[in-house]
């Protein structure tokens, strides 16, 4: 339970600066890149590709516990 909690708040924590910086690149666009120029940059950059790690240490950290439902009140 407590390993949850921590890769949630981890990917939840990776998410937010991979998406900041993703969002910060987003004036290459008013610079004259393209969309397709745009999204080839940002997968190359790792800070970038950390927002999609984050991503999916969120959704194995909630969906990791399989069919077993536990509500505690």
């Amino acid at each position: 339970m407590i390993a949850r909690v921590f890769f949630f708040l981890l990917g939840f924590g990776l998410s937010v600066i991979g998406f900041t910086y993703i969002i910060g690149y987003l004036n290459l666009l008013t610079m004259g890149y393209s969309i397709l120029e745009y999204i080839q940059f940002i997968m190359k950059r790792y800070e970038c590709i950390i927002a999609v790690i984050g991503l999916l240490m969120i959704t194995l950290a909630i969906f990791k516990g399989g069919n077993k439902i536990d509500i505690r009140l």
